[in-house]
Order: C-alpha cells, then structure tokens, then sequence
C-alpha cells in the first residue's frame, strides 16, 4: 500500500531543528521534499565538535536523511525565479525564517498563492507572524526562558533550568507538521484556496505545559515543583535509589500503592492509621519514604523493575541510552531506520508510530549540500 503523503511535493526553506523536523515527518510519510539551502547550507550541518562530522552532523542527518537539497541565492534574480518555479509545482511550502523575511524575498504566502491557489504555507517561528514579539530572535532556550518552562522542573527554591534537549524545537516540529497535515486534509475534503498556517514556538510550548497551564488559566493555580517526583506529589511517586542503580515508581492508585507494599515486604504498613489512605500518607510522606528507601536497598534496580510490572505498579529503572537500545525494545517496534551513510549504512530513528500499511519510513541518506540542484532544476 502506498504511504499517506506519496505524491505530494513539499517545498522546504526550513534550517536547524524545529522546521526541518516538520518536513522530516512528513517525509516518512512519503512526501517529496526539497530542501532549499543557502550556499553555505543549513547551519546545522555543523553542529558537531568532531570536524570530520561537519557537513554531515549527526542531528543533520536524522531529521534531513531522504530530502533532495537545492541550493539557491534567494537574494539573486535567478535564485529567486527557481525557486518561484518550484513554489509553482509544490503542494506545500514550509518555512522557518523570521516573520516578514520571505514576503520581502517575494516568496511570501501572498506569492505562493499567487503561483500555486491550492497551496498549504506554513510558517515557523518564534512568536508568530502578529505577535508584539514577532521581531524578537528566538531560539529553544531563549523560548523555554520566556514560556516559564525553565520554573517548571526541579525542586521548590531551585535556580530555574533548561531542559536538557531542544524540547521546544522537537514540540514545535511536531505541531507545524500536525498543523500542515490538517491543512491538506481541509482542502482535500472541502476544497477552496490554499491556507495559511501560523506555528509559534511560544503558543506550542504553552500548549506542551498544559498541565500545569491550564490550573492556572482556570482558577490560578501555581504550579508547585516536585523535582524527580510525580505529577500527583504521591510519596509513592518518585525516584528512589536501589542496590544499583535508581527507579522510578509511579504508585497513585490505591490498588497500586498496596501492590507496591506487598512486593517490598511492607505490607504491615497497610494497616498503619500514618499511611491509610491518600491524605494520610501525603501527610506523613517522609516517614513513607524512608520505609520505601530501606527497602528499595534490597535489590538491584534491574530487578526491582520486572517484579513491581508483574505486581502491577508503574516502575522503571533510570536509564542511559545504550541501556534502552540494548534491550530490545526499540527492534521490536521498527523504531529506527537503516540508511546509506558515508561507505555503509547507519541507524536513525523512525516516526515513533507504525501503521498496519503503508506507515511511516524510507531507505535513504541525507543529501550532501546542493546535492539535488541540477536534478530538481532540471525537471
């Protein structure tokens, strides 16, 4: 069975993280997609210390494998009409430059339209094409700054702190693709002009916090931080250090709370008027703790893990990368891809979702800069 988006041309002006994710989902999806690169390309093609990395960095290659590369002087007469022609024969356009920068290039929505009426055009940036803070350069950490992510995690009186990934890139990416799917979808179900889609990195981050955002938009809540512990600030939802290694239990329903003090050997504790109920042991939490700690000592967390699962009780062991891709998990799910790279081949990850047909996938290397220039101006 074909994939979903098989057919479809995806004409991507997108650079670093949040836009080139978009256009790689939808390329697992079976979209074309041509990215148009300046003639020093993409900036993250550098992003590595190692300098043999450099043109082909890892975090290039596992959101840029299978898209054919242009280069184009868009400030140059003929760069410009290339890339008109390409507008032209596209179904979507996505881009990620600073809000105002492709409509005085003359590649704005407005031109897209002009080009092409059915074209879905969607826009990334930091705060939005008509926010008061559209000017504003925006990055994942200066964004994770000003959403009051940074006050989110840790303990109570910590300084704030950065999550350590691009979160708000890699959330955005996802919601401009999203955003980009339902747009085709309209159009495809109830016809009309193209549309244009307006993804902010802002709103998405706030929309990513709704679980602490909207306590807050309903009746002022403030969120309380609770470092390594749950949501709920059960004292049987937390982290917790074993004989090796640490685990994390997430006990917040009573049938999981005495499931969880039967397998430890604490069973007595049921029937302690301290830790009875909910309130009970949210009031005496310490004592609590102290008890699941000693006896957390026990074992190793690599066995304290499969036991709590077959009693019942969310439990995981904290784990480093090797570990999660040493189990087995991942092959069981086809969750990477294996691609031409350099003389062999290499693994990157795939959607994080399968389909019983057609799903998401491809067998292709990333494009060397302007690798894909002749090819596509030729046709």
């Amino acid at each position: 069975m074909p994939q979903p988006l098989e057919g479809l041309r995806i004409l991507d002006f997108t650079h670093v993280v949040a836009g080139p994710l978009a256009t790689h989902l939808l390329r697992l999806l079976g979209a074309e997609v041509i990215k148009v690169e300046s003639p020093s390309g993409d900036p993250l093609r550098n992003y590595s210390l190692i300098p043999s990395e450099r043109g082909m960095a890892p975090a290039f290659v596992g959101i840029n494998s299978g898209k054919k590369s242009v280069v184009l002087d868009l400030k140059s007469d003929g760069g410009l009409a290339h890339a008109q022609r390409l507008m032209a024969s596209s179904d979507v356009v996505i881009e990620n430059f600073r809000p105002g920068v492709m409509d005085r290039l003359g590649l704005g929505f407005q031109a897209a339209k002009a080009l092409r009426p059915g074209i879905v055009y969607c826009s990334v940036s930091g705060f939005g094409q008509d926010s008061p803070l559209r000017d504003h350069p925006a990055i994942d950490q200066i964004v994770q700054s000003l959403s009051g992510l940074m006050n989110v995690s840790g303990h109570e009186g910590d300084d704030p702190i950065r999550i350590g990934i691009p979160i708000v890139d890699t959330f955005t990416g996802v919601m401009a693709a999203l955003a980009t799917l339902s747009a085709l979808l309209q159009r495809e179900r109830f016809g009309g002009d193209g549309q244009m889609v307006d993804v902010a990195m802002l709103d998405t981050t706030l929309v990513m916090m709704l679980s602490v955002v909207n306590p807050f938009l309903l009746n002022g809540t403030r969120h309380v931080r609770t470092g390594n512990g749950g949501f709920s600030r059960a004292p049987t939802a937390d982290t917790f250090p074993t004989a090796k290694g640490q685990i994390t239990i997430g006990a917040v329903q009573e049938k999981q709370v005495q499931a969880l003090l039967q397998a430890l050997g604490l069973g007595g504790l049921t029937s302690d008027p301290r830790f009875a109920d909910r309130d009970a042991r949210q009031a005496n939490s310490d004592a609590l703790q102290t008890q699941l700690r000693d006896a957390f000592a026990a074992r190793p967390a690599a066995e304290w893990g499969p036991l709590l699962a077959a009693a019942g009780v969310p439990a995981g062991e904290v784990l480093q990368f090797e570990d999660v891709f040493a189990r087995g998990w991942t092959q069981a799910r086809d969750l990477t891809l294996s691609i031409p790279f350099g003389d062999g081949e290499a693994e990157i990850l795939n959607a994080g979702f399968t389909f019983a047909h057609g799903g998401p996938g491809h067998a292709e290397g990333p494009p060397t800069l302007g690798q894909h220039t002749s090819e596509i101006l030729g046709d």
